[in-house]
Formats: structure tokens, sequence, C-alpha cells
């Protein structure tokens, strides 16, 4: 099993005291699985993602990743797992201003220890970005920045893709073709895709799908 999540809750301080946003969500994903989140805004869907990437805490529960409870680790431990087991792809890019294209590809990789130029170069020419190697995020459009985000993800060849809206500040168009590339290069590294999507045409495409209501599985 690579991930397993198991009756987790999460609230957040609010002006009436804590606002429940997970109550006892459990999940499983397999290597090479693909798993749409769907649900309203609120319904904790970026909030299980968040937490599943070790980018917050549970008030309870467990996060496991290939048998590692994450929520024992200290930041440094969260930090390595990002780093070697998980990426994740974020809707506003998170790209390095002042890198290349180039250089924004291969950061997470290098900082892995696992840059492979070879197949760094290959992520670029399959999601078009070859002629865009030495330019800067600010000099591409939206859709161009969103496949750099997506390669710089799959560079370092991670065992889980966590992606939140990945294609959200996408015309449908784009949206589709960076899917078809996502999908496709996930597959070929038998990566698992955890995705937050409002689109229920892109959660069709996945291979199951999870759908929270007031941060409970529905």
């Amino acid at each position: 099993m690579l991930l397993r999540v198991t009756d987790l809750f999460k609230s957040f301080p609010g002006p009436d005291g804590p606002l429940p946003i997970l109550n006892g969500i459990s999940m499983v994903m397999e290597a090479g699985e693909t798993l749409a989140l769907t649900g309203e805004s609120g319904s904790g869907k970026s909030t299980l993602l968040h937490l599943v990437g070790g980018l917050d805490q549970p008030d309870s529960g467990q996060v496991e990743i290939d048998g590692v409870d994450i929520g024992s680790l200290d930041d440094s431990g969260r930090a390595a797992i990002r780093r070697d087991k998980s990426g994740v792809i974020f809707q506003q890019f998170n790209l390095i201003p002042s890198l290349t294209i180039a250089a924004n590809i291969a950061f997470q990789a290098r900082l892995a220890g696992v840059e492979d130029k070879d197949w760094s170069a290959d992520l670029a020419a399959r999601m078009g970005l070859t002629d865009q190697l030495g330019k800067y995020p600010e000099q591409l459009s939206g859709g161009q920045q969103q496949r750099v985000a997506i390669a710089r993800t799959l560079a370092a060849r991670p065992s889980l893709v966590l992606a939140d809206e990945p294609t959200g500040n996408l015309d449908e168009a784009t949206a589709d073709t960076v899917m078809d590339l996502m999908l496709t290069l996930v597959a070929e590294t038998n990566a698992a895709l955890l995705m937050v999507t409002h689109s229920q045409r892109l959660a069709e495409r996945m291979g199951r799908r999870l759908h929270l209501r007031a941060g409970r599985v529905a």
C-alpha cells in the first residue's frame, strides 16, 4: 500500500471556536492508481491534500506513505518525504522566478539527488517546452508555466503525485492537453496520482473518485 489515510481529523480556529474541516477521513491508494478528490468549496479537499503532502499536520489520525507515519516525523523528516516520495503540483505553479525554465524543471530532482538530465529533457520535449528552456517563468503563458510545474514534479520521479486543481487556471482545451500529458507520464512512472478538481469532466478521466461533503466521504 503506497498511501494509507486513517481516521483523519482537522479543524482550524474560528470566531466561535474550532471550525471542523475534516471529520474522520480514511482512504488508501496503491502505486499506479489515479484518484480524483471532488466536492464543493470548503469540503476539505485541499486540506486533505496538504495533510497527505506533509504540508500541515492533522489534529488526529494517520497519514502513512510507504509504511511511514509522516505525523511521527519532525519538519526535516516530512521535508525528506516530500523530497524523496511525494511531489506537489500547485494551482499557482510556484515556479522560481530567478531560475530559467530548465533550472526550474531540474530543481526538485536536484534537491532529491536524483537529477537525470535525459529524463528532464524528455519531459521538456513532451511538454512542448524545449524551445523555452532558456527563458524565465514570467516570459511564459499560464499553460506553459503549468507544464513546467508538472515537469518539475515528475522530474524527481515521485511515487505519489499530489495535484491541487492543476488545470484550474487554464482554458478547457489547454486543460485537456495538460491532463493528457500528466496521466501519460504518471502511468509510465507507475506513480499514484491524487488530484483535487472541481471539474467533473476531468474527474471522470481518473481511475477512482472520492467525493467529500462537509469534511466526510459522501
